[in-house]
């Protein structure tokens, strides 16, 4: 009889389980279907924040990259255009038949002026240290020592000017430096 009672026990007891679990989800159920509803709702907000911020920032970089190719493509134009003036004035100082040698001079010396101030205007700058300056390995380049009548390693001579863009070497001044005594 033990046997027979048994399976009716545990049979009794799983349908209480049975009932239980049935009527707990739906007690319960509200509340967490609200808040799953709402969670969901926000994770789709996040989700589409997201995809427009990503959106937004592939926009940016592709314009920055646009903005500086253009930089790249036209960063010179300031500085061709003021050189336009120099070649013109070049072109018509050989247009002339019988120039003097005062009119290609004064023209060469107008001519100078207009590429000095393109130069100027591109802040190209020019490097010409004096005699008797230190050298600046930074700006200058010692092409030879010379015995001189002054401190070693200053300049004594200026072979070719050099010159600066924006505060940056372009080309180095070449020099002759005295020689250590």
């Amino acid at each position: 009889m033990q046997d027979t009672e048994k399976p009716a026990e545990h049979e009794a007891v799983q349908d209480t389980q049975a009932q239980t679990q049935e009527q707990a989800p739906e007690a319960v159920e509200p509340g967490l279907e609200e808040q799953l509803i709402a969670a969901e709702a926000k994770i789709a907000e996040m989700q589409d924040a997201f995809l427009r911020a990503k959106a937004e920032a592939e926009n940016i970089r592709r314009r920055a990259q646009d903005d500086i190719s253009r930089a790249h493509k036209f960063a010179i134009e300031g500085f061709a255009e003021s050189l336009l003036s120099v070649k013109d004035s070049l072109e018509m100082a050989l247009k002339i038949e019988t120039p003097s040698v005062e009119s290609l001079k004064e023209g060469v010396d107008m001519t100078l002026k207009q590429l000095a101030a393109a130069f100027e205007k591109g802040k190209l700058l020019e490097i010409s240290p004096q005699a008797g300056e230190k050298l600046d390995p930074m700006k200058h380049q010692a092409i030879s020592a010379v015995p001189a009548e002054q401190e070693a390693n200053t300049v004594v001579t200026v072979l070719q000017k050099g010159y600066t863009i924006s505060e940056r070497l372009l080309r180095p001044a070449l020099v002759t430096v005295a020689q250590g005594k």
